[in-house]
């Protein structure tokens, strides 16, 4: 296989892994700031505080956001199988 299809099919999963993680991260972010400014606001330094929103809110994205993500993952495994026999013959494996 040549370096630019490894390279290639590298970044494509880079990419499918970075958009499907976007969604929940986010989620967390958003939720994290808002807690750390309450936090800030009314000096509660509790560090545990800020853990069950963040994985609560998380798993409500998971739960709305999962339909997408198992498209997203079911359609990029459909094409490597499909295009399998392609890369065997490019690739020249025996």
């Amino acid at each position: 296989m040549s370096p630019e299809f490894v390279t290639g099919f590298a970044r494509q999963a880079i990419e499918l892994t970075l958009m499907i993680s976007l969604p929940l991260l986010g989620v967390g972010l958003i939720v994290g700031l808002v807690v750390s400014i309450i936090q800030a606001a009314t000096q509660i330094q509790e560090a545990t505080l800020s853990f069950i929103p963040k994985i609560l809110s998380m798993f409500l994205a998971l739960l709305v956001s999962f339909p997408w993500i198992m498209d997203k993952l079911v359609t990029y495994t459909r094409e490597i199988f499909l295009n399998l026999p392609l890369y065997i013959r490019m690739g020249g494996i025996t």
